[in-house]
């Protein structure tokens, strides 16, 4: 053993040591490390060492005077180094952040990694490190809208109201039209997914004719009436409105939830209305799509059966909708659960309308 180090390995350091050497998991720079060690507590020179481990002589002192130092532990540990490239200052976070704060120069919408870098004089990398150190992330952008009904606190509860504590005796269903749903075949057939490659499909796409799905979802089991028509005005509504009178048992109260589409307020469907004392309308307030439970339907109905479908007839969507619907009541309806305090929706309403007018 080479003049000042001396050590002996236990028994308990060479099972840990031997253990690493045999683990196939293991990193390579500790499997040699280990070697090194091994070999020098079996009476190995130097250089039959440096043969074992596949090392410079400077690396099996090194890790010899790193055993005898801190045992096993300081051979699975790497010493941190200084970084080569000096740290940046606090005011240069500081001003990468007010910048990234302020709009970009020229008619630029955003910033960019590259262009801040330029703006700052640092490397993109370094601002993207500042950014994520800060939260900020220009490049995204979430999309909102506040309700401006004047009765949207009354709509709102009266809405919640009905999901959380329904009538006695009463059927509740929100109901909605998907319209404009195209029937789109692909120019050419794709390829199916296989190990290391995704499904393809062409980019462009034939149109084939548009459908309007009307459906109405009772939240208390998930199923669905649908019904798909050609257009989605107000004799396209009192039709659905049929379809829902003929398929609700004789006697049960009917609370119909709908958007402010004018198609749901026309005076003949007021007048259907008065003809039909049973059925009670309840509008969301406007700009309020997320409080229309039917709206989850038709986002899986879009993600699993549209998105990706390919219909070479205006029948062949009709007929897919009909049988995500049939296949929505028989094998999967979930009932719909609210589980949001009203209380909060109304207060963050107000705050983004406080944020908007100190802003604008």
């Amino acid at each position: 053993m080479r003049t000042g180090v001396s050590f002996t390995v236990s028994a308990a350091d060479r099972g840990r040591l031997e253990a690493v050497v045999a683990d196939r998991n293991a990193p390579q720079k500790h499997v040699w490390r280990c070697r090194i060690v091994l070999g020098t507590a079996d009476g190995l020179g130097t250089n039959a060492i440096m043969r074992e481990a596949g090392v410079a002589k400077t690396a099996v002192w090194r890790w010899q005077e790193r055993f005898m130092a801190e045992g096993v532990e300081g051979l699975l540990r790497d010493k941190t180094r200084p970084s080569r490239i000096p740290p940046l200052g606090a005011d240069v976070s500081e001003r990468v952040v007010r910048l990234a704060l302020e709009d970009p120069p020229d008619e630029t919408t955003h910033w960019t990694a590259d262009a801040m870098a330029r703006a700052a004089g640092i490397s993109a990398s370094a601002v993207r490190r500042i950014w994520k150190a800060h939260g900020l992330e220009p490049h995204r952008c979430r999309q909102f809208k506040l309700s401006t009904d004047p009765r949207f606190v009354e709509k709102l509860r009266d809405v919640v109201g009905l999901y959380v504590d329904p009538p006695a005796h009463a059927l509740v269903f929100s109901a909605d039209e998907k319209s404009q749903i195209q029937a789109l075949d692909r120019t050419q057939p794709g390829l199916p997914m296989k190990k290391g490659r995704a499904g393809t499909m062409t980019h462009d796409y034939k149109r084939n004719g548009t459908t309007t799905l009307f459906a109405a979802l009772n939240f208390l089991d998930g199923t669905v009436i649908g019904r798909n028509m050609q257009r989605h005005r107000h004799q396209e509504f009192i039709r659905f409105l049929n379809t829902i009178e003929a398929s609700v048992p004789a006697g049960k109260q009917v609370h119909l939830i709908l958007d402010n589409y004018a198609a749901h307020k026309h005076p003949k469907v007021r007048a259907w209305l008065d003809r039909h004392q049973r059925f009670t309308f309840h509008f969301t307030p406007t700009s309020c799509s997320w409080l229309n439970a039917v709206e989850g339907f038709f986002a899986r109905l879009t993600r699993r059966r549209l998105k990706r479908g390919a219909f070479h007839s205006l029948v062949d969507l009709q007929a897919a909708i009909n049988r995500f619907v049939a296949e929505n009541n028989e094998t999967d309806p979930k009932p719909f659960r609210w589980t949001a305090d009203p209380d909060r929706i109304i207060a963050a309403v107000r705050r983004g309308h406080q944020a908007l007018d100190s802003i604008h």
